[in-house]
């Protein structure tokens, strides 16, 4: 009887319980139902938060104009919830003042106190000395 209904209505019948006494069934439209199971999959998967990190470069002779600029976008970020690396490259004679770069950047932390906290202090990797800022919680 179900199957002719099915037929009837132009639907299909889909088997929801196999194991109950006796099976229940139900008639829908089975492509239709499969697309909202995908949409509902999709939403679920967009809902997650991924873990976001932004990156600021920076060089040791970076003017102090420029400097403020790139403290006010790493501040926002920090806003915005998302991590922050700040990376100073050097090139050529540079490598011989790091010094230079570690004020820079304990410079740069020093201004975003309030906004962040230091992840990973500077640390030198090769020509780069990189830090890492999370967002205060």
């Amino acid at each position: 009887d179900a199957i002719k209904k099915a037929e009837e209505y132009g639907l299909d019948l889909a088997e929801v319980a196999p194991t109950a006494q006796p099976p229940v069934c139900k008639i829908l439209d089975y492509g239709k139902y499969k697309y909202e199971q995908s949409k509902k999959l999709h939403t679920g998967k967009s809902q997650h938060k991924s873990a976001q990190l932004k990156e600021i470069k920076l060089r040791p002779h970076t003017d102090q104009h420029d400097l403020d600029f790139k403290i006010k976008n790493i501040k926002r970020f920090l806003d915005e919830g998302i991590k922050t690396k700040i990376t100073l490259t050097f090139r050529g004679r540079e490598m011989e003042h790091i010094e230079i770069g570690k004020s820079l950047l304990a410079r740069v932390a020093e201004e975003i106190k309030e906004a962040g906290n230091i992840e990973h202090a500077p640390r030198l990797e090769g020509r780069n000395m990189i830090m890492v800022i999370s967002p205060k919680s």
